[in-house]
């Protein structure tokens, strides 16, 4: 049957929800109930919180069985958490405490073991140590009868499996607490993977589902101390796990996987066989490869782990900030290295989504770390949906400058994302902080890989690796947003900070992608237009001081070679120092420049046709008006102030006979015209 979307988490009135559920009576007709109880059956499509709650209102004595099989072991770990409290040994016993919780998931069954491994993400919700265990939570439970799965896939494809596979496993090949994987080959002779689902998992999930968010309806409304919405978060949860449960929909998510990320390379995504597909079982080609935690197999086979993670990075990267299509469930088990040396992504069935505006906020957060502005990094917090508009933000700031405290002296590449991540956890557990379900598994797929990856080198760090992108994005992207970012990053108050540009160069070099001609025409478009009037105001600064000082430097050295050449007696012109700032500036050029002859594929001939066309733009002819007025300005200042200095100098050092026999006389120079400010220059 066709369901009905579910509704906005948004209206739903978890108070009103609980009583329903719990003490008052069906609202809703038998015959309706009876009629939609097929939401219950194997063929469910979606989470619906108000149709499963519409099927279980009539189900007491079943609810109540299976409350008592939950109750129970939690009823013992909360007096366990009570008498710790009352014998002052919380902090001593809470590992203990936390490896209960985990065994005490595990036995529960599917549901609860995602709910923990929901948990080890949300540091809002728990504390360190009990997202540490939570973290350990393993996704697998005894196989069930192949007798069963095999009547799922003739139900499922029509047809027995020996009619449709040439051959199939005698026993499964993984087991998980949703389904069971086989291998198998086609008739047409292609090796397949099969994998089919639970029995009865629908049910016993949408059960579990259904008394899970009864349960955070009650807490959230007697217990205010809780900011986070546990309604909501039950009601994502339900959606992720639901979408899990439909194989159709796990094929769509690997084929559009495969689309975004497939080209890149050295990624790998197996192909879906979408005529022996179905809801509850799924024939996907057969990945032969080595999981990401058999480090020594690997490098048995002359594959370069290193390099794998490293491509893993970036594709990661590349899901999060680029498209915002990610894989949501990237452990061991789901990367694997290919005989031929590639990383293959399998497993599909928990996908999410970074909104655009929450990318670019990403992005945004990672300048004012750059930039130690914590101010502004804290209200990205607000706007990335962490922290309501109206919290308070004073205490915060400080907070967030002590948990990057580290980066204060190192570069923010260089810092650990595990050590960063648990810091921060601590932070939003003690303020009013709300974890968004997107970046809690944002964290949990970028603190996996990093894990995977110091296995293979120790001091692997995912910022590191990371970064190159950053750059290239901030360097490449022509958002207002992000232009916006850049600026941030250059300018400080109003000076131009090359460093910080050699950097970005530097690093966005390191990018496998970067196409170094393709940036520096976008950089040209954008300099000398509307959007870029800001870099080219703080730009001509810049270049007057530059090339005037050069100049000078050359017309003095011009002038001493040429008196040295004729042999003219004159006392050389002194060379003109420049100042600290002027030489910095230079040098950072110089490397500027030798950085773009160092990156392949740079041509400085392509840019040559671009040049007749931005001459002729209105921008760069003010541009070029603004550099000449100001070097014009700089020489007519420069020629006032040496014509006075000269007539106080004659003054002074030409006496007269009288003023040598009579008593010396103190006399005042004029004092000098100084150079007009940068802005009058300007």
């Amino acid at each position: 049957m066709n369901l009905r979307k579910a509704p906005s988490r948004h209206t739903i009135n978890s108070e009103a929800f609980v009583q329903e559920s719990v003490s008052q009576s069906p609202t809703k007709p038998l015959e309706e109930t009876q009629a939609k109880a097929s939401v219950l059956n194997e063929n469910i499509l979606r989470y619906d919180p108000v149709e499963i709650e519409a099927q279980y209102r009539t189900k007491k004595l079943q609810v109540f069985g299976r409350l008592v099989n939950i109750i129970w072991p939690f009823a013992s770990f909360s007096i366990g958490i009570w008498w710790d409290r009352l014998t002052g040994k919380t902090a001593s016993k809470e590992r203990n405490r936390a490896i209960q919780l985990r065994k005490i998931l595990t036995k529960l069954g599917p549901a609860y073991i995602k709910v923990g491994q929901a948990l080890s993400t949300r540091p809002d919700l728990v504390s360190q140590v009990y997202l540490e265990e939570l973290a350990l939570l393993q996704d697998q439970l005894p196989p069930f009868p192949n007798e069963v799965a095999f009547q799922f896939i003739e139900e499922e494809l029509g047809a027995p499996p020996a009619d449709i596979y040439l051959e199939l496993t005698s026993q499964p090949v993984a087991a998980a607490s949703l389904g069971q994987v086989y291998k198998g080959k086609l008739k047409t002779g292609e090796t397949v993977a099969v994998k089919v689902q639970r029995p009865g998992l629908a049910q016993r999930i949408a059960l579990d589902v259904y008394i899970l968010r009864s349960l955070a309806g009650w807490i959230k409304n007697r217990f205010k101390q809780i900011r986070s919405d546990l309604v909501a978060i039950m009601d994502e949860f339900g959606a992720r796990i639901f979408e899990e449960m439909n194989y159709t929909k796990e094929g769509q998510n690997a084929e559009r996987f495969a689309q975004l990320y497939g080209h890149l390379p050295d990624i790998y995504v197996p192909q879906i066989y979408w005529e022996y597909t179905g809801r509850r079982v799924i024939t996907m080609e057969w990945i032969s490869g080595t999981k990401l935690t058999k480090m020594e197999a690997i490098k048995a086979q002359g594959i370069d782990a290193k390099y794998l993670i490293e491509i893993g990075v970036q594709c990661s990267l590349r899901q999060l900030l680029e498209h915002g299509f990610f894989h949501a469930d990237p452990h061991p088990g789901n990367l694997l290295a290919t005989n031929d040396g590639k990383l293959a992504y399998i497993d599909f069935g928990m996908m999410s989504e970074v909104k655009p505006y929450q990318r670019y906020g990403l992005l945004e957060a990672i300048v004012h770390l750059v930039n130690r502005d914590f101010e502004n990094l804290a209200s990205d917090y607000v706007k990335l949906e962490f922290l309501t508009p109206d919290t308070d933000l004073t205490p915060i700031v400080p907070a967030l400058k002590n948990v990057f405290k580290d980066a204060l002296g190192a570069s923010v590449a260089e810092l650990n994302f595990k050590s960063i991540t648990d810091k921060l956890s601590a932070l939003m557990y003690e303020y009013p902080f709300q974890v968004p379900a997107y970046y809690a598994l944002i964290i949990r797929s970028l603190v996996t890989l990093e894990g995977i990856a110091i296995n293979v080198e120790p001091n692997f760090k995912v910022l590191s690796k990371a970064y190159p992108y950053v750059s290239k994005r901030l360097l490449t992207d022509p958002s207002p947003r992000l232009r916006a970012s850049l600026k941030d990053l250059l300018f400080k108050d109003d000076s131009f900070r090359w460093n910080r540009l050699e950097n970005l160069l530097r690093n966005a070099a390191k990018s496998p992608d970067y196409e170094l001609n393709q940036l520096l025409n976008q950089t040209l478009e954008f300099l000398f237009s509307e959007r870029g009037a800001f870099i080219r105001e703080r730009l001509v600064d810049e270049i007057v001081k530059a090339l005037d000082t050069y100049g000078r430097r050359t017309l003095s050295n011009l002038s001493n070679y040429l008196q040295e050449t004729l042999g003219l007696a004159q006392k050389p012109t002194q060379t003109p120092e420049m100042t600290v700032e002027t030489t910095q500036s230079a040098e950072h050029i110089k490397r500027i420049w030798e950085i773009l002859q160092e990156t392949p594929g740079f041509d400085p001939m392509q840019l040559i046709p671009v040049i007749p066309e931005l001459l002729m733009k209105e921008e760069t002819q003010r541009m070029g008006q603004k550099i000449a007025g100001g070097l014009a300005q700089r020489v007519i200042a420069r020629m006032i102030r040496e014509a006075l200095l000269k007539d106080t100098t004659e003054e002074v050092a030409v006496p007269n006979e009288q003023q040598i026999t009579q008593e010396p006389k103190v006399v005042t120079p004029t004092p000098k015209l100084l150079l007009p400010p940068a802005a009058l220059i300007q």
